[in-house]
């Protein structure tokens, strides 16, 4: 059966949880041998968090990479993403002509013996609420635990329209005023602006109302942010916002953290958000002179590969992507991913709005976010009208609020637009991401039995020597940032005898250690031609046992990350039975 690619509806429209689960289920019956559906856990609103493992075998343990999107519940894109990954790996098994990421045949051949995890939306309440209701939604529509009990807002659809947008009331010490060219476009006041002059809610109620205070709109405080309850790095609140109670306290983000701890062998990490059009890699917590700089030219790889097949830069999280300069996040997933579990992880801020506009890029990608001044703001509202078929900005209509009275209700529904892209360029976005990530997925490792020879030493004994090999382009351990850690170990061997016996029995299980891959990254020494060199033989290991008798010898080759290798053999002379 040939996959229908380029017209999966999640290319061309945000789905609900019902839509998703629908698009898993079917590519699950139709291809039974390749997808293996599961669900790692549920949300406390009773929404599955789905995984689809695609690969043939899927329950047998080899190197594999993992994708995850909608950690986010306003980032919907992420799911659509995560969809595209998983669908261009299902291709990679079906007719050449139905792989459209231009990949040769031999990394094609390469990537059929990769593991793919794709988790399309790890937050589901928070994508429900807002594909029914707009809004905005850190993670999910829920408040922490331990919130105080005082005044809040609480989005709620007020005029019936089916989406929670703004609310503004006029006001004198208003700051925000109305654009006098484009409908329902606010804009921050400056000093010579005449009035009315408005303040701008989101469009609710407030909860716990003392009849008086209208409380600040803080849509990060008292409510989990998934991607702040992490193990590496955390950080309790106030410390860090959205933080949780401990690393793992959120059900969504602890069904993540035990998928990957039961599988150590994970080697790349693709964490899915919105928006800005920018991979954001490690670390976060370090500026790149104390990173290592083996795992820092594999990145150089990654940056080249997202400039040329998705069209966003690569930067550093600590120097161009903290909020304040040298103020790390705590408990971000792929630190998580890159720090112990030796993933090569990265974030993708899918959907490249600034680059649309013509902005410049500035000294830290970052500042985009908060140098937007108003004559940005009238440039997004023209591009809005002439490619987003004006879905942002809607004119403002008088309401009546059941606890502020007369207001007004409109303004900008940044859903579609601003947080995630336009339906209409999914495809290009979907396409861009999947063929970049497929090069990522090309470097994992892969143990192969380069040779096997018998040496024949007399009186039915023999010497058997058995070479393997990686045929990778990353070593067998992953990255530095975790080589060390303890669950990650190198390469063993085991032998078992049928009819015949090992003269050294104490030697049946040999620990081989780790091999490297023929890769070093971009920019490393010796590549540069004025003294090109390879490594020597360290991705090659030989290991031998002593024989005696006529019999059957099963091998067993691997390790947590690699997987297993199996092997089979007779010692010379003896016949099968």
């Amino acid at each position: 059966m040939e996959l229908d690619i380029l017209n999966g509806r999640f290319r061309h429209q945000y789905l609900s949880f019902e839509a998703l689960t629908h698009q898993l289920q079917e590519w699950a019956r139709s291809y039974p041998d390749l997808a293996h559906l599961q669900s790692i856990g549920t949300s406390p609103e009773g929404r599955d968090i789905w995984v689809l493992t695609i690969g043939p075998e899927p329950e047998r343990r080899r190197p594999a990479v993992w994708v995850d999107g909608n950690m986010h519940g306003t980032e919907l894109a992420g799911s659509n993403v995560a969809l595209a990954v998983a669908e261009a790996a299902l291709a990679l098994h079906s007719e050449p002509a139905a792989l459209p990421h231009g990949l040769p045949e031999h990394l094609r051949q390469f990537l059929q013996g990769v593991l793919f995890h794709v988790c399309p939306r790890v937050s589901p309440d928070g994508a429900e609420q807002v594909i029914r209701h707009g809004g905005f939604v850190r993670s999910a529509p829920r408040r922490s635990a331990d919130a105080p009990d005082t005044p809040r807002w609480r989005p709620q659809d007020l005029d019936g329209d089916g989406l929670c947008r703004y609310l503004r009331l006029q006001d004198p010490a208003g700051d925000f005023v109305e654009s006098t060219d484009i409908p329902g476009l606010m804009l921050p006041r400056r000093v010579e602006d005449p009035p009315p002059y408005w303040r701008l809610y989101p469009e609710g109620l407030i909860e716990a109302w003392d009849g008086e205070t209208i409380p600040d709109p803080d849509w990060l405080r008292d409510t989990p942010d998934f991607n702040r309850n992490f193990p590496w790095g955390w950080q309790p609140e106030p410390e860090q916002l959205g933080a949780g109670h401990y690393p793992g306290s959120e059900p969504e983000t602890k069904a993540v953290i035990d998928f990957a701890l039961a599988n150590p062998n994970l080697y790349a990490w693709l964490n899915l958000h919105t928006f800005g059009g920018v991979f954001i890699r490690p670390r976060i917590d370090a500026p790149d002179s104390r990173m290592d700089q083996q795992d820092l030219a594999l990145y150089r790889q990654l940056d080249a590969w997202g400039q040329s097949l998705a069209g966003y830069p690569t930067v550093s999280s600590y120097e161009e992507f903290t909020y304040q300069p040298e103020t790390p996040l705590h408990g971000d997933l792929t630190e998580f991913a890159y720090h112990q579990r030796g993933c090569i992880a990265v974030v993708c801020e899918l959907w490249d709005l600034f680059q649309r506009l013509g902005r410049p890029r500035p000294r830290r990608f970052v500042d985009h976010y908060t140098a937007f001044e108003r004559t940005d703001m009238v440039h997004l509202a023209q591009w809005d009208a002439a490619h987003n078929q004006q879905r942002l900005f809607q004119p403002w209509r008088p309401l009546d609020h059941p606890q502020l009275g007369a207001v007004e209700v409109g303004g900008i529904t940044p859903s579609i637009g601003i947080w995630n892209p336009p339906p209409e360029i999914l495809p290009a976005i979907c396409d861009g991401l999947a063929a970049y990530w497929l090069r990522v997925a090309s470097l994992l490792p892969r143990l192969t039995i380069e040779g096997i020879h018998w040496t024949p030493l007399g009186e039915r004994h023999w010497e058997l020597a058995v070479t393997l090999g990686n045929h990778g382009y990353l070593p067998s351990y992953g990255l530095n940032a975790a080589r060390d850690r303890p669950w990650n170990t190198g390469l063993e061997a085991r032998a078992a005898t049928r009819g015949c016996r090992l003269i050294h029995p104490d030697q049946a299980h040999r620990r081989l250690g780790h091999l490297e891959g023929w890769g070093q990254g971009l920019g490393e020494a010796s590549q540069m031609p004025w003294f090109q060199r390879s490594r020597g033989s360290s991705h090659r290991t030989c290991v031998r046992w002593l024989i005696q008798g006529e019999g059957e010898i099963t091998l067993r080759f691997g390790s947590p990350r690699l997987g297993e290798l199996i092997h089979r053999l007779w010692v010379p002379g003896a016949a099968p039975g």
